[in-house]
């Protein structure tokens, strides 16, 4: 049972992880395109990774199934 509960918990960190980058991806491509198209991407290649950064999160919190742990943990 515990190398289940290990397994699960691996697999959380490995999906959080290709979301964030996921995340860090789009943002970087969106910045480098708005920075290309106003002649300014030093400034917009940072802004877009850390929008990006703040999207892998949201999305790595919301796909996770938070509720098993909680009725694993009461039980």
């Amino acid at each position: 049972m515990n190398d289940n509960k290990k397994n699960n918990k691996n697999n959380k960190n490995n999906k959080c992880s290709f979301d964030l980058s996921i995340g860090m991806c789009i943002g970087l491509a969106i910045g480098t395109a708005i920075g290309a198209a106003t002649h300014n991407i030093g400034l917009w290649m940072p802004i877009g990774l850390g929008a990006g950064t703040c999207l892998g999160l949201v999305l790595g919190h919301n796909s996770g199934n938070d509720h098993e742990d909680d009725t694993e943990n009461k039980q």
